[in-house]
Protein backbone atom coordinates (compact mmCIF):
# COMPACT_ATOMS: atom_id res chain seq x y z
CA UNK A 1 0.00 0.00 0.00
CA UNK A 2 1.33 3.79 -0.94
CA UNK A 3 2.37 5.66 2.33
CA UNK A 4 -0.36 8.13 1.62
CA UNK A 5 -2.99 5.04 1.63
CA UNK A 6 -1.53 4.05 4.71
CA UNK A 7 -1.80 7.19 6.85
CA UNK A 8 -4.92 7.94 5.79
CA UNK A 9 -6.39 4.42 6.84
CA UNK A 10 -4.42 4.88 10.04
CA UNK A 11 -6.10 8.38 10.61
CA UNK A 12 -9.37 7.04 9.63
CA UNK A 13 -8.89 4.49 12.55
CA UNK A 14 -8.61 7.10 14.90
CA UNK A 15 -11.60 8.34 14.37
CA UNK A 16 -13.63 5.76 13.75
CA UNK A 17 -12.67 4.07 17.17
CA UNK A 18 -13.55 7.35 18.62
CA UNK A 19 -17.01 8.10 17.10
CA UNK A 20 -17.67 4.23 18.07
CA UNK A 21 -17.22 4.83 21.93
CA UNK A 22 -19.28 8.07 21.53
CA UNK A 23 -22.04 5.59 19.90
CA UNK A 24 -21.72 3.28 23.25
CA UNK A 25 -22.08 5.50 25.77
CA UNK A 26 -25.17 7.68 23.91
CA UNK A 27 -27.16 4.37 23.23
CA UNK A 28 -29.62 5.15 21.32
CA UNK A 29 -31.52 3.11 17.63
CA UNK A 30 -33.50 4.34 14.52
CA UNK A 31 -34.12 8.05 16.33
CA UNK A 32 -30.10 8.50 16.81
CA UNK A 33 -29.36 7.00 13.42
CA UNK A 34 -32.12 10.03 12.12
CA UNK A 35 -30.62 12.69 14.01
CA UNK A 36 -27.07 11.92 13.18
CA UNK A 37 -27.89 11.90 9.47
CA UNK A 38 -29.44 14.96 9.67
CA UNK A 39 -26.33 16.76 11.50
CA UNK A 40 -24.23 14.91 8.86
CA UNK A 41 -26.42 16.68 6.17
CA UNK A 42 -25.62 20.47 8.03
CA UNK A 43 -22.50 19.56 8.62
CA UNK A 44 -21.03 18.50 5.41
CA UNK A 45 -23.36 20.27 3.24
CA UNK A 46 -21.07 23.38 2.51
CA UNK A 47 -18.24 20.89 1.22
CA UNK A 48 -20.71 18.63 -0.69
CA UNK A 49 -22.45 21.67 -2.42
CA UNK A 50 -18.92 22.88 -3.34
CA UNK A 51 -18.50 19.91 -5.34
CA UNK A 52 -21.86 18.46 -6.13
CA UNK A 53 -23.63 20.98 -8.87
CA UNK A 54 -20.60 20.49 -11.66
CA UNK A 55 -20.59 16.49 -11.25
CA UNK A 56 -24.75 15.56 -10.71
CA UNK A 57 -25.34 16.70 -14.06
CA UNK A 58 -24.01 13.88 -15.55
CA UNK A 59 -25.74 11.67 -13.79
CA UNK A 60 -27.67 8.66 -14.97
CA UNK A 61 -29.47 6.08 -13.44
CA UNK A 62 -26.75 3.84 -12.77
CA UNK A 63 -25.04 6.72 -10.24
CA UNK A 64 -28.27 7.26 -8.55
CA UNK A 65 -28.44 3.81 -8.17
CA UNK A 66 -25.71 2.57 -6.29
CA UNK A 67 -25.60 5.54 -4.12
CA UNK A 68 -29.50 4.04 -2.95
CA UNK A 69 -28.05 0.64 -2.53
CA UNK A 70 -25.39 2.03 -0.12
CA UNK A 71 -27.48 4.23 1.66
CA UNK A 72 -29.75 1.08 2.40
CA UNK A 73 -27.01 -1.25 3.67
CA UNK A 74 -25.37 1.89 5.67
CA UNK A 75 -28.88 2.10 7.68
CA UNK A 76 -28.76 -1.80 8.26
CA UNK A 77 -25.57 -1.37 9.27
CA UNK A 78 -26.02 1.34 11.71
CA UNK A 79 -29.21 -0.61 12.99
CA UNK A 80 -27.76 -3.73 13.55
CA UNK A 81 -24.67 -1.89 15.50
CA UNK A 82 -26.49 0.24 17.97
CA UNK A 83 -28.59 -3.01 18.55
CA UNK A 84 -25.77 -4.48 19.58
CA UNK A 85 -24.25 -2.12 21.69
CA UNK A 86 -27.47 -2.09 23.54
CA UNK A 87 -27.51 -6.03 24.09
CA UNK A 88 -23.55 -6.44 25.00
CA UNK A 89 -20.48 -4.55 25.46
CA UNK A 90 -18.42 -2.87 22.90
CA UNK A 91 -15.38 -4.57 23.22
CA UNK A 92 -17.44 -7.71 21.76
CA UNK A 93 -19.32 -5.99 19.02
CA UNK A 94 -16.81 -3.81 17.70
CA UNK A 95 -14.04 -6.31 17.05
CA UNK A 96 -16.36 -9.10 15.96
CA UNK A 97 -17.95 -6.64 13.50
CA UNK A 98 -14.52 -5.13 12.39
CA UNK A 99 -13.14 -8.41 12.18
CA UNK A 100 -15.41 -10.56 10.02
CA UNK A 101 -15.99 -7.63 7.98
CA UNK A 102 -13.02 -7.29 5.95
CA UNK A 103 -12.44 -10.78 5.75
CA UNK A 104 -16.14 -10.59 3.43
CA UNK A 105 -15.28 -7.67 2.17
CA UNK A 106 -11.74 -9.67 0.82
CA UNK A 107 -14.19 -11.68 -1.25
CA UNK A 108 -16.61 -9.02 -2.35
CA UNK A 109 -13.73 -7.62 -3.46
CA UNK A 110 -12.37 -10.68 -5.32
CA UNK A 111 -15.72 -11.33 -6.78
CA UNK A 112 -17.03 -8.12 -7.82
CA UNK A 113 -13.56 -5.83 -8.68
CA UNK A 114 -11.62 -8.97 -9.92
CA UNK A 115 -9.04 -8.56 -6.94
CA UNK A 116 -6.68 -11.00 -5.61
CA UNK A 117 -5.18 -13.03 -2.12
CA UNK A 118 -2.15 -14.63 -1.53
CA UNK A 119 -1.12 -17.35 1.18
CA UNK A 120 -0.09 -13.90 3.37
CA UNK A 121 -3.58 -12.95 3.44
CA UNK A 122 -4.66 -16.12 3.86
CA UNK A 123 -2.33 -16.51 7.04
CA UNK A 124 -4.21 -13.08 8.37
CA UNK A 125 -7.47 -14.09 7.57
CA UNK A 126 -6.56 -16.87 10.27
CA UNK A 127 -5.40 -14.75 12.49
CA UNK A 128 -8.18 -12.47 12.40
CA UNK A 129 -10.40 -15.55 13.15
CA UNK A 130 -8.13 -16.28 16.23
CA UNK A 131 -8.32 -13.02 17.79
CA UNK A 132 -12.22 -12.78 17.25
CA UNK A 133 -12.51 -15.53 19.70
CA UNK A 134 -10.16 -14.00 22.70
CA UNK A 135 -11.98 -10.62 22.12
CA UNK A 136 -15.55 -12.10 22.66
CA UNK A 137 -14.29 -14.03 25.83
CA UNK A 138 -12.65 -16.66 24.93
CA UNK A 139 -12.62 -19.70 27.14
CA UNK A 140 -15.57 -17.89 28.90
CA UNK A 141 -17.75 -18.45 25.74
CA UNK A 142 -17.78 -22.03 27.38
CA UNK A 143 -17.92 -21.72 31.00
CA UNK A 144 -20.19 -22.92 33.52
CA UNK A 145 -24.00 -22.26 34.39
CA UNK A 146 -22.99 -19.49 36.84
CA UNK A 147 -21.74 -17.30 34.07
CA UNK A 148 -24.88 -17.96 32.60
CA UNK A 149 -26.11 -14.43 31.70
CA UNK A 150 -22.82 -13.25 31.21
CA UNK A 151 -21.79 -15.69 28.22
CA UNK A 152 -25.82 -14.91 27.03
CA UNK A 153 -24.44 -11.32 26.93
CA UNK A 154 -21.27 -12.22 24.88
CA UNK A 155 -23.31 -14.68 22.72
CA UNK A 156 -25.60 -11.61 21.37
CA UNK A 157 -22.47 -9.38 21.08
CA UNK A 158 -21.14 -11.66 18.34
CA UNK A 159 -24.38 -12.81 16.83
CA UNK A 160 -24.23 -8.94 16.42
CA UNK A 161 -20.92 -8.24 15.66
CA UNK A 162 -21.16 -10.94 12.86
CA UNK A 163 -24.55 -9.50 10.88
CA UNK A 164 -22.53 -5.83 11.45
CA UNK A 165 -20.03 -6.92 9.63
CA UNK A 166 -21.85 -8.72 6.89
CA UNK A 167 -23.56 -5.08 6.12
CA UNK A 168 -19.96 -3.85 6.58
CA UNK A 169 -18.70 -6.07 3.59
CA UNK A 170 -21.63 -4.76 1.60
CA UNK A 171 -21.31 -1.27 1.93
CA UNK A 172 -17.54 -1.43 1.61
CA UNK A 173 -17.94 -3.83 -2.27
CA UNK A 174 -20.77 -1.06 -2.85
CA UNK A 175 -18.96 2.22 -2.20
CA UNK A 176 -15.25 0.69 -3.81
CA UNK A 177 -17.35 0.40 -6.49
CA UNK A 178 -18.49 3.57 -6.57
CA UNK A 179 -15.48 5.44 -6.18
CA UNK A 180 -12.72 3.11 -8.30
CA UNK A 181 -15.05 1.72 -11.43
CA UNK A 182 -17.57 4.90 -11.37
CA UNK A 183 -14.89 7.47 -10.17
CA UNK A 184 -17.40 9.14 -8.05
CA UNK A 185 -16.31 11.57 -5.64
CA UNK A 186 -15.63 9.74 -2.21
CA UNK A 187 -17.57 13.02 -0.26
CA UNK A 188 -20.44 12.60 -2.91
CA UNK A 189 -20.72 8.69 -1.74
CA UNK A 190 -20.52 9.44 1.56
CA UNK A 191 -22.85 12.31 1.75
CA UNK A 192 -25.33 11.93 -0.57
CA UNK A 193 -25.93 8.03 0.59
CA UNK A 194 -26.42 9.71 3.96
CA UNK A 195 -28.86 12.18 2.89
CA UNK A 196 -31.02 9.48 1.10
CA UNK A 197 -30.74 7.68 4.51
CA UNK A 198 -32.98 10.52 6.39
CA UNK A 199 -36.26 9.74 4.10
CA UNK A 200 -35.99 5.72 4.57
CA UNK A 201 -35.68 5.96 7.72
CA UNK A 202 -38.28 8.82 8.67
CA UNK A 203 -41.33 6.14 8.69
CA UNK A 204 -39.58 3.82 11.37
CA UNK A 205 -39.41 7.14 13.44
CA UNK A 206 -42.35 9.56 12.93
CA UNK A 207 -44.54 6.52 14.42
CA UNK A 208 -43.45 8.08 17.78
CA UNK A 209 -42.98 12.03 17.32
CA UNK A 210 -42.45 12.59 21.57
CA UNK A 211 -39.53 9.59 21.27
CA UNK A 212 -37.79 11.28 19.20
CA UNK A 213 -37.81 14.92 20.41
CA UNK A 214 -36.57 12.93 23.53
CA UNK A 215 -33.94 11.64 21.81
CA UNK A 216 -33.36 14.90 20.14
CA UNK A 217 -32.67 16.56 23.49
CA UNK A 218 -30.96 14.28 24.94
CA UNK A 219 -28.60 12.75 22.34
CA UNK A 220 -27.89 15.48 19.84
CA UNK A 221 -24.13 16.24 21.34
CA UNK A 222 -23.56 12.66 20.89
CA UNK A 223 -24.91 13.11 17.23
CA UNK A 224 -23.17 15.88 16.33
CA UNK A 225 -19.36 14.21 17.03
CA UNK A 226 -20.51 11.42 14.80
CA UNK A 227 -21.45 13.78 12.31
CA UNK A 228 -17.96 15.04 12.10
CA UNK A 229 -15.95 11.83 12.87
CA UNK A 230 -18.46 9.30 11.34
CA UNK A 231 -17.65 10.92 7.73
CA UNK A 232 -14.21 12.15 7.95
CA UNK A 233 -13.44 8.43 8.85
CA UNK A 234 -15.16 7.12 5.96
CA UNK A 235 -14.09 9.37 3.18
CA UNK A 236 -10.63 9.24 4.26
CA UNK A 237 -10.85 5.37 3.46
CA UNK A 238 -12.51 5.84 0.39
CA UNK A 239 -9.66 8.23 -1.01
CA UNK A 240 -7.43 5.69 0.15
CA UNK A 241 -9.30 2.54 -1.71
CA UNK A 242 -8.47 5.08 -4.71
CA UNK A 243 -4.74 4.57 -3.77
CA UNK A 244 -5.21 1.04 -3.36
CA UNK A 245 -6.96 -2.49 -3.90
CA UNK A 246 -10.04 -2.72 -2.00
CA UNK A 247 -8.74 -6.28 -0.31
CA UNK A 248 -6.02 -3.97 0.93
CA UNK A 249 -7.90 -1.47 2.13
CA UNK A 250 -10.76 -3.21 4.21
CA UNK A 251 -8.36 -5.18 6.50
CA UNK A 252 -5.99 -2.45 7.40
CA UNK A 253 -8.46 0.23 8.58
CA UNK A 254 -9.52 -2.83 11.33
CA UNK A 255 -6.52 -1.08 13.28
CA UNK A 256 -9.47 0.54 14.54
CA UNK A 257 -10.12 -2.06 16.63
CA UNK A 258 -6.90 -1.58 18.81
CA UNK A 259 -8.48 1.65 19.80
CA UNK A 260 -11.95 0.20 20.38
CA UNK A 261 -10.50 -2.55 22.41
CA UNK A 262 -8.68 0.11 25.11
CA UNK A 263 -11.35 2.50 24.73
CA UNK A 264 -13.89 -0.19 25.58
CA UNK A 265 -11.51 -1.67 28.61
CA UNK A 266 -10.00 1.73 30.31
CA UNK A 267 -13.36 4.26 29.80
CA UNK A 268 -16.27 1.93 29.58
CA UNK A 269 -15.35 -0.15 33.07
CA UNK A 270 -15.69 -3.42 30.37
CA UNK A 271 -14.49 -6.58 31.68
CA UNK A 272 -11.85 -8.93 30.51
CA UNK A 273 -9.71 -6.26 29.10
CA UNK A 274 -6.55 -8.37 28.81
CA UNK A 275 -8.29 -11.32 26.90
CA UNK A 276 -9.91 -8.70 24.78
CA UNK A 277 -6.86 -6.82 23.83
CA UNK A 278 -4.62 -9.64 23.26
CA UNK A 279 -7.50 -10.56 20.76
CA UNK A 280 -7.35 -7.48 19.41
CA UNK A 281 -3.45 -7.45 18.88
CA UNK A 282 -4.24 -10.92 16.90
CA UNK A 283 -6.70 -8.88 14.87
CA UNK A 284 -4.55 -6.57 14.01
CA UNK A 285 -1.68 -8.90 12.64
CA UNK A 286 -3.86 -10.46 10.91
CA UNK A 287 -5.49 -7.32 9.25
CA UNK A 288 -1.33 -5.54 8.43
CA UNK A 289 -1.05 -9.53 7.10
CA UNK A 290 -4.19 -9.00 4.22
CA UNK A 291 -3.23 -5.56 3.64
CA UNK A 292 0.65 -6.69 2.42
CA UNK A 293 -0.85 -9.54 0.95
Amino acid sequence: MPLVAILLVLAAAICHATWNLVAKRAGGGSNFVLIGAILVGVVWAPLAFSIAPAVLVSWGWREWCIILASALVHILYFRALLHGYAVSDLTVVYPVARGSGPLLSTLGAIVVLGESISAAGLTGAAAVVVGVFFVAGGPRLWRGAPEAGARERVRRGVLWGALTGAFIAGYSVIDGYAVKVMLISPILVDYLGNILRIPLILPLVLRDRAALARAWRSQWRAALVIAVLGPLSYVMVLYAVRLAPLSHVAPARELSMLFAALFGGSLLGESDRGLRLLGAVSIAAGVTALALG
